[in-house]
Protein backbone atom coordinates (compact mmCIF):
# COMPACT_ATOMS: atom_id res chain seq x y z
CA UNK A 1 0.00 0.00 0.00
CA UNK A 2 2.83 2.39 0.84
CA UNK A 3 4.38 1.70 -2.56
CA UNK A 4 1.13 2.49 -4.39
CA UNK A 5 0.65 5.71 -2.38
CA UNK A 6 4.22 6.79 -3.07
CA UNK A 7 3.77 6.31 -6.80
CA UNK A 8 0.48 8.26 -6.77
CA UNK A 9 2.14 11.14 -4.92
CA UNK A 10 5.04 11.03 -7.33
CA UNK A 11 2.67 11.43 -10.31
CA UNK A 12 0.92 14.34 -8.66
CA UNK A 13 4.16 16.12 -7.90
CA UNK A 14 5.52 15.63 -11.38
CA UNK A 15 2.46 17.01 -13.13
CA UNK A 16 3.08 20.46 -11.59
CA UNK A 17 6.87 20.33 -11.38
CA UNK A 18 9.45 20.72 -14.13
CA UNK A 19 10.96 17.57 -15.55
CA UNK A 20 13.53 16.15 -13.14
CA UNK A 21 17.11 15.95 -14.39
CA UNK A 22 18.17 12.45 -15.31
CA UNK A 23 20.68 12.23 -12.45
CA UNK A 24 18.03 12.92 -9.77
CA UNK A 25 16.40 9.51 -9.64
CA UNK A 26 16.99 5.75 -9.86
CA UNK A 27 18.64 5.78 -13.26
CA UNK A 28 19.18 8.19 -16.13
CA UNK A 29 17.07 7.96 -19.25
CA UNK A 30 19.40 6.48 -21.85
CA UNK A 31 17.26 5.19 -24.72
CA UNK A 32 15.14 7.94 -26.26
CA UNK A 33 14.00 6.94 -29.70
CA UNK A 34 11.34 6.78 -32.36
CA UNK A 35 10.08 4.10 -34.66
CA UNK A 36 10.03 5.43 -38.22
CA UNK A 37 7.48 4.33 -40.81
CA UNK A 38 8.76 6.24 -43.83
CA UNK A 39 6.30 8.03 -46.11
CA UNK A 40 4.20 4.97 -46.99
CA UNK A 41 2.89 3.56 -43.71
CA UNK A 42 5.85 1.36 -42.77
CA UNK A 43 6.54 -0.23 -46.17
CA UNK A 44 9.64 1.81 -47.08
CA UNK A 45 8.97 0.74 -50.65
CA UNK A 46 10.72 3.45 -52.70
CA UNK A 47 14.17 4.99 -52.77
CA UNK A 48 14.18 8.57 -51.48
CA UNK A 49 16.68 11.38 -51.85
CA UNK A 50 18.28 12.69 -48.69
CA UNK A 51 17.02 16.21 -49.35
CA UNK A 52 13.40 15.06 -49.72
CA UNK A 53 13.69 12.85 -46.65
CA UNK A 54 15.18 15.72 -44.64
CA UNK A 55 12.36 18.06 -45.65
CA UNK A 56 9.90 15.76 -43.83
CA UNK A 57 12.08 14.52 -40.99
CA UNK A 58 14.50 17.29 -40.03
CA UNK A 59 13.10 17.47 -36.50
CA UNK A 60 14.62 14.07 -35.73
CA UNK A 61 18.16 15.38 -36.21
CA UNK A 62 17.56 18.96 -35.02
CA UNK A 63 15.38 19.85 -32.03
CA UNK A 64 15.87 23.54 -32.88
CA UNK A 65 19.38 24.07 -31.54
CA UNK A 66 21.27 21.71 -33.84
CA UNK A 67 21.06 18.69 -31.52
CA UNK A 68 19.04 15.59 -32.48
CA UNK A 69 15.67 15.05 -30.82
CA UNK A 70 16.36 11.31 -30.36
CA UNK A 71 19.34 9.02 -29.96
CA UNK A 72 17.75 5.95 -31.62
CA UNK A 73 15.64 5.55 -34.76
CA UNK A 74 14.06 2.18 -35.60
CA UNK A 75 13.20 1.87 -39.29
CA UNK A 76 10.02 -0.21 -39.50
CA UNK A 77 9.41 -2.82 -40.96
CA UNK A 78 11.20 -5.68 -42.70
CA UNK A 79 8.91 -8.55 -43.71
CA UNK A 80 10.39 -11.74 -42.16
CA UNK A 81 9.59 -14.17 -45.00
CA UNK A 82 10.98 -11.75 -47.59
CA UNK A 83 14.17 -11.37 -45.56
CA UNK A 84 14.45 -15.15 -45.29
CA UNK A 85 14.10 -15.61 -49.04
CA UNK A 86 16.07 -12.48 -49.99
CA UNK A 87 13.07 -11.47 -52.06
CA UNK A 88 13.26 -9.03 -54.98
CA UNK A 89 9.98 -7.38 -55.88
CA UNK A 90 8.45 -3.95 -56.48
CA UNK A 91 9.19 -2.69 -52.97
CA UNK A 92 11.97 -5.02 -51.81
CA UNK A 93 15.57 -5.71 -52.78
CA UNK A 94 17.26 -8.86 -51.43
CA UNK A 95 14.72 -8.97 -48.61
CA UNK A 96 15.15 -5.34 -47.50
CA UNK A 97 12.68 -2.54 -48.32
CA UNK A 98 14.08 -0.40 -51.13
CA UNK A 99 13.71 2.80 -49.12
CA UNK A 100 16.06 1.60 -46.38
CA UNK A 101 19.31 2.65 -48.01
CA UNK A 102 22.82 3.44 -46.77
CA UNK A 103 22.09 7.13 -47.42
CA UNK A 104 19.06 7.11 -45.10
CA UNK A 105 20.98 5.20 -42.42
CA UNK A 106 23.87 7.66 -42.73
CA UNK A 107 21.45 10.58 -42.44
CA UNK A 108 21.02 9.53 -38.81
CA UNK A 109 24.31 7.90 -37.89
CA UNK A 110 26.39 10.82 -39.16
CA UNK A 111 24.66 12.90 -36.48
CA UNK A 112 25.18 10.43 -33.65
CA UNK A 113 21.75 8.77 -33.85
CA UNK A 114 21.76 4.97 -33.57
CA UNK A 115 19.76 3.13 -36.27
CA UNK A 116 17.98 -0.19 -35.96
CA UNK A 117 15.77 -2.19 -38.31
CA UNK A 118 12.57 -3.74 -37.01
CA UNK A 119 11.59 -7.14 -38.36
CA UNK A 120 7.85 -7.75 -38.18
CA UNK A 121 5.09 -5.58 -36.83
CA UNK A 122 1.47 -6.62 -36.39
CA UNK A 123 0.89 -6.82 -40.17
CA UNK A 124 3.65 -9.38 -40.59
CA UNK A 125 2.78 -11.76 -37.74
CA UNK A 126 1.96 -14.63 -40.10
CA UNK A 127 5.18 -13.95 -42.03
CA UNK A 128 7.12 -14.38 -38.78
CA UNK A 129 5.24 -17.65 -38.18
CA UNK A 130 6.14 -19.01 -41.60
CA UNK A 131 9.77 -17.89 -41.48
CA UNK A 132 10.30 -19.41 -38.02
CA UNK A 133 8.68 -22.65 -39.13
CA UNK A 134 10.76 -22.84 -42.31
CA UNK A 135 14.32 -21.82 -41.38
CA UNK A 136 14.89 -19.51 -38.40
CA UNK A 137 18.67 -20.00 -38.52
CA UNK A 138 18.86 -18.74 -42.10
CA UNK A 139 16.58 -15.84 -41.24
CA UNK A 140 19.03 -14.89 -38.50
CA UNK A 141 22.03 -15.21 -40.81
CA UNK A 142 20.33 -12.92 -43.31
CA UNK A 143 19.53 -10.43 -40.55
CA UNK A 144 23.16 -10.47 -39.44
CA UNK A 145 24.33 -9.79 -42.98
CA UNK A 146 21.99 -6.80 -43.34
CA UNK A 147 22.95 -5.45 -39.91
CA UNK A 148 26.64 -5.65 -40.73
CA UNK A 149 26.25 -4.20 -44.21
CA UNK A 150 24.27 -1.18 -43.05
CA UNK A 151 25.82 -0.75 -39.60
CA UNK A 152 22.51 -1.10 -37.75
CA UNK A 153 20.94 -3.15 -34.99
CA UNK A 154 17.96 -5.49 -35.25
CA UNK A 155 14.66 -5.40 -33.40
CA UNK A 156 12.41 -8.47 -33.12
CA UNK A 157 8.77 -7.40 -33.39
CA UNK A 158 6.91 -10.71 -33.36
CA UNK A 159 3.32 -9.95 -32.32
CA UNK A 160 1.91 -13.47 -32.13
CA UNK A 161 -0.37 -13.66 -29.12
CA UNK A 162 -1.51 -17.25 -29.75
CA UNK A 163 1.01 -20.11 -29.64
CA UNK A 164 4.08 -18.22 -30.88
CA UNK A 165 6.86 -20.35 -32.34
CA UNK A 166 9.23 -19.92 -29.41
CA UNK A 167 11.57 -22.75 -30.39
CA UNK A 168 12.10 -21.12 -33.76
CA UNK A 169 12.59 -17.72 -32.14
CA UNK A 170 15.17 -19.27 -29.80
CA UNK A 171 17.02 -20.62 -32.83
CA UNK A 172 16.89 -17.20 -34.48
CA UNK A 173 18.38 -15.55 -31.39
CA UNK A 174 21.00 -18.26 -30.84
CA UNK A 175 22.13 -18.02 -34.46
CA UNK A 176 22.28 -14.23 -34.38
CA UNK A 177 24.29 -14.27 -31.16
CA UNK A 178 26.65 -16.93 -32.51
CA UNK A 179 27.64 -14.42 -35.20
CA UNK A 180 27.33 -11.25 -33.13
CA UNK A 181 27.74 -11.89 -29.39
CA UNK A 182 26.14 -9.67 -26.78
CA UNK A 183 28.15 -6.46 -26.48
CA UNK A 184 27.58 -4.51 -23.27
CA UNK A 185 29.65 -1.60 -24.58
CA UNK A 186 27.33 -1.05 -27.53
CA UNK A 187 30.38 -0.35 -29.67
CA UNK A 188 29.24 -2.61 -32.50
CA UNK A 189 25.86 -1.37 -33.78
CA UNK A 190 25.09 -4.70 -35.48
CA UNK A 191 25.38 -6.52 -32.14
CA UNK A 192 22.41 -4.59 -30.73
CA UNK A 193 19.48 -7.06 -30.67
CA UNK A 194 16.21 -6.12 -28.99
CA UNK A 195 12.64 -7.39 -28.74
CA UNK A 196 9.20 -5.82 -28.44
CA UNK A 197 6.73 -6.88 -25.77
CA UNK A 198 3.27 -5.59 -24.94
CA UNK A 199 2.69 -2.41 -22.95
CA UNK A 200 1.95 -4.60 -19.94
CA UNK A 201 2.14 -8.31 -19.17
CA UNK A 202 -1.35 -9.37 -20.31
CA UNK A 203 -0.79 -9.60 -24.05
CA UNK A 204 1.96 -11.49 -25.90
CA UNK A 205 2.15 -13.45 -22.65
CA UNK A 206 4.16 -16.40 -23.94
CA UNK A 207 6.73 -14.18 -25.65
CA UNK A 208 6.96 -11.94 -22.59
CA UNK A 209 7.46 -14.91 -20.27
CA UNK A 210 10.18 -16.42 -22.45
CA UNK A 211 11.95 -13.11 -23.03
CA UNK A 212 11.92 -12.15 -19.36
CA UNK A 213 13.05 -15.55 -18.11
CA UNK A 214 15.72 -16.34 -20.67
CA UNK A 215 16.75 -13.39 -22.84
CA UNK A 216 16.52 -10.24 -20.71
CA UNK A 217 18.32 -11.37 -17.57
CA UNK A 218 20.98 -9.12 -16.11
CA UNK A 219 23.20 -12.01 -14.97
CA UNK A 220 23.30 -13.79 -18.35
CA UNK A 221 22.17 -11.18 -20.88
CA UNK A 222 21.18 -12.30 -24.36
CA UNK A 223 19.07 -9.46 -25.76
CA UNK A 224 20.01 -5.86 -25.06
CA UNK A 225 16.56 -4.77 -23.94
CA UNK A 226 12.83 -4.88 -24.69
CA UNK A 227 10.43 -2.16 -25.76
CA UNK A 228 7.09 -2.21 -23.97
CA UNK A 229 5.04 -1.16 -26.99
CA UNK A 230 2.19 1.31 -27.21
CA UNK A 231 -1.28 0.04 -26.26
CA UNK A 232 -4.25 0.35 -28.61
CA UNK A 233 -4.53 4.09 -27.97
CA UNK A 234 -2.65 6.77 -26.09
CA UNK A 235 -3.06 5.96 -22.37
CA UNK A 236 -3.25 8.24 -19.38
CA UNK A 237 -0.15 8.57 -17.24
CA UNK A 238 -1.61 6.35 -14.52
CA UNK A 239 -2.71 3.66 -16.97
CA UNK A 240 0.59 3.41 -18.77
CA UNK A 241 2.72 3.37 -15.63
CA UNK A 242 0.47 0.61 -14.28
CA UNK A 243 1.25 -1.38 -17.43
CA UNK A 244 4.99 -0.75 -17.12
CA UNK A 245 4.87 -1.72 -13.44
CA UNK A 246 3.49 -5.13 -14.49
CA UNK A 247 6.79 -5.87 -16.20
CA UNK A 248 8.76 -4.76 -13.15
CA UNK A 249 6.64 -6.86 -10.77
CA UNK A 250 6.10 -9.84 -13.05
CA UNK A 251 2.97 -11.95 -12.91
CA UNK A 252 3.46 -14.61 -10.20
CA UNK A 253 -0.23 -15.54 -10.41
CA UNK A 254 0.08 -16.72 -14.02
CA UNK A 255 0.67 -20.41 -14.69
CA UNK A 256 3.52 -20.59 -15.40
CA UNK A 257 4.44 -17.22 -13.88
CA UNK A 258 6.17 -14.33 -15.62
CA UNK A 259 9.21 -13.35 -13.53
CA UNK A 260 10.03 -9.73 -12.73
CA UNK A 261 11.91 -7.79 -15.40
CA UNK A 262 14.78 -5.51 -14.41
CA UNK A 263 13.71 -1.93 -15.22
CA UNK A 264 17.04 -1.29 -16.94
CA UNK A 265 16.11 -3.95 -19.50
CA UNK A 266 13.10 -2.20 -21.02
CA UNK A 267 11.72 1.06 -22.35
CA UNK A 268 8.17 2.40 -22.25
CA UNK A 269 6.41 3.66 -25.38
CA UNK A 270 3.99 6.48 -26.20
CA UNK A 271 2.29 7.80 -29.32
CA UNK A 272 3.44 10.91 -31.15
CA UNK A 273 1.02 10.33 -34.05
CA UNK A 274 -2.17 8.37 -33.40
CA UNK A 275 -4.79 8.05 -36.11
CA UNK A 276 -5.84 11.54 -37.09
CA UNK A 277 -4.24 13.14 -34.02
CA UNK A 278 -0.81 14.59 -33.45
CA UNK A 279 -0.23 14.02 -29.75
CA UNK A 280 1.29 16.45 -27.24
CA UNK A 281 4.24 14.02 -27.17
CA UNK A 282 5.02 15.47 -30.60
CA UNK A 283 4.20 19.15 -30.23
CA UNK A 284 3.67 20.10 -26.56
CA UNK A 285 6.00 18.54 -24.02
CA UNK A 286 4.58 20.59 -21.13
CA UNK A 287 1.18 18.88 -21.53
CA UNK A 288 2.37 15.45 -22.57
CA UNK A 289 2.05 12.02 -20.98
CA UNK A 290 5.81 11.80 -21.40
CA UNK A 291 6.30 14.70 -19.00
CA UNK A 292 3.84 13.21 -16.52
CA UNK A 293 5.59 9.82 -16.54
CA UNK A 294 9.21 10.96 -16.71
CA UNK A 295 9.70 10.83 -12.96
CA UNK A 296 8.31 7.28 -12.86
CA UNK A 297 10.66 6.13 -15.62
CA UNK A 298 13.66 7.62 -13.85
CA UNK A 299 12.74 6.60 -10.30
CA UNK A 300 12.16 2.98 -11.30
CA UNK A 301 15.33 2.90 -13.38
CA UNK A 302 13.60 2.08 -16.67
CA UNK A 303 15.85 2.47 -19.68
CA UNK A 304 13.88 5.23 -21.38
CA UNK A 305 11.16 6.15 -23.89
CA UNK A 306 10.24 5.09 -27.40
CA UNK A 307 7.73 6.95 -29.59
CA UNK A 308 5.33 5.60 -32.24
CA UNK A 309 5.87 6.72 -34.95
CA UNK A 310 7.73 9.20 -37.12
CA UNK A 311 6.53 10.42 -40.53
CA UNK A 312 3.49 8.36 -41.69
CA UNK A 313 2.53 5.36 -39.54
CA UNK A 314 -0.87 4.95 -41.22
CA UNK A 315 -2.12 5.70 -44.73
CA UNK A 316 -5.26 7.29 -43.25
CA UNK A 317 -3.52 8.90 -40.32
CA UNK A 318 -1.60 12.04 -39.56
CA UNK A 319 2.07 12.56 -40.40
CA UNK A 320 4.81 14.09 -38.24
CA UNK A 321 6.12 15.94 -41.29
CA UNK A 322 5.81 19.74 -41.18
CA UNK A 323 3.72 21.46 -39.98
CA UNK A 324 3.34 18.68 -37.40
CA UNK A 325 7.03 18.11 -36.66
CA UNK A 326 7.96 17.16 -33.12
CA UNK A 327 10.63 19.58 -31.91
CA UNK A 328 8.24 20.94 -29.29
CA UNK A 329 7.41 17.54 -27.84
CA UNK A 330 10.07 14.89 -28.38
CA UNK A 331 12.75 17.52 -28.92
CA UNK A 332 11.81 19.49 -25.81
CA UNK A 333 11.72 16.24 -23.86
CA UNK A 334 15.24 15.41 -25.00
CA UNK A 335 16.38 18.71 -23.50
CA UNK A 336 14.36 18.33 -20.29
CA UNK A 337 15.57 14.77 -19.71
CA UNK A 338 19.17 15.55 -20.68
CA UNK A 339 19.23 12.75 -23.23
CA UNK A 340 22.77 11.62 -24.11
CA UNK A 341 23.73 11.75 -27.76
CA UNK A 342 25.19 9.55 -29.03
CA UNK A 343 23.67 6.64 -27.17
CA UNK A 344 26.00 5.62 -24.31
CA UNK A 345 26.85 2.14 -23.08
CA UNK A 346 23.60 1.00 -21.45
CA UNK A 347 23.14 0.30 -17.77
CA UNK A 348 23.44 -3.42 -17.10
CA UNK A 349 21.75 -3.70 -13.71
Amino acid sequence: MRRVLAVVLLFAAFIVAPAAPASAAGGPIQVYGAWHCGNDACIWGTVRTVSEFDSRNHWLIDRGDGRPSVNVVVLSFLQPAKLLHLTDDATTSAGVPKGITPDIVNYFTSRGVRVMLSIGGITYTSAWDSALAENPAQLARNAVAVAQRLGVGIEIDYEQNSSPKLAGLQTFIDTYRAALPYDATGANPAARLTIDVAAGARWLIDIDRKATADWLRTDVPVLDYANAMVPSKQPSASAVTTSWQEHIDGKPQFAPPIPPLAPAKFTGSLYIAEGSKVRPECTDFANSVQRSTGAFVQSTGMLGFMFWAAELPSTRGVSTAPPNSCEGGVGAGATAHQIPIPLPALRQG
